[in-house]
């Protein structure tokens, strides 16, 4: 199986370079794609975002009000970051009810 092959390089020696290369540009494209991402956020629309909290649009527009929800401007849109959106539902902290 270790046959050489042209100019010399083995069988064993080309596998090894292959897998080598192929390594390097996998881990260029998952930098690639994480980098992309942390510049350029997905942006939902405002109905979006009430389904994903399950709330109505004008509770929305009092959480943006109020500062519970960043939002940005697009021109005269409202876009909400899918991902600002998920981390305020993890700080929602859920009542206790108790029983007198």
């Amino acid at each position: 199986m270790n046959e050489i092959l042209l100019n010399g390089i083995s069988l064993d020696q080309l596998q090894e370079s292959i897998k080598t290369i192929v390594s390097a540009e996998l881990k260029n494209a998952v930098s690639e794609l994480t980098t992309k991402r942390e510049i350029e956020p997905e942006l939902i629309t405002r109905k979006e975002t009430a389904e994903i909290l399950g709330v109505s649009l004008p509770t929305l527009h009092e959480w943006t009000k109020k500062g519970v929800l960043p939002a940005k401007r697009i021109g005269s849109r409202i876009r909400y970051e899918r991902t600002a959106v998920y981390d305020a539902l993890k700080s929602v902290e859920p009542l206790k009810y108790r029983r007198a």
